[in-house]
């Protein structure tokens, strides 16, 4: 099966919107206590990609052997975790490391792919209460 999944985050919040056929889930969540207002915008998004990830697995929307096309909206990211490029940032490291590792654990097709920050349906979740 394939999904298309949107993720997004600041420093106070993360989430996520996961697209399959005709079913959208949309998830946010608080940044927890170790990260709020201490990480950087970019790192909030990849830990909004890992958890947004992994939250779909753990609800069964993203099985074995699924395609995820992954839609960033940063060009950062998209060299970081599709070109292969390195980064300085050890957390954006770590982050490619548990996103990588439930790619290959669950045997997922990850296609990266940019969008516009305009495109991420999952920014609008930041803000709403």
């Amino acid at each position: 099966m394939e999904h298309i999944l949107y993720s997004d985050g600041n420093s106070k919040r993360i989430s996520w919107l996961i697209k399959t056929a005709d079913s959208i889930k949309k998830q946010f969540r608080e940044q927890a206590d170790i990260y709020r207002d201490k990480v950087t915008v970019l790192q909030s998004k990849y830990i909004a990609l890992h958890v947004g990830i992994f939250w779909s697995i753990g609800v069964f929307i993203i099985k074995n052997q699924d395609t995820v096309r992954v839609k960033l909206d940063s060009s950062e990211m998209l060299n970081h975790l599709a070109e292969k490029e390195t980064t300085a940032d050890e957390f954006a490291k770590k982050r490619k490391l548990f996103i990588d590792q439930l790619a290959r654990q669950r045997n997922l097709n990850l296609i990266y792919e940019k969008i516009d920050p305009s495109e991420n349906f999952a920014s609008s979740l930041l803000s709403e209460r």
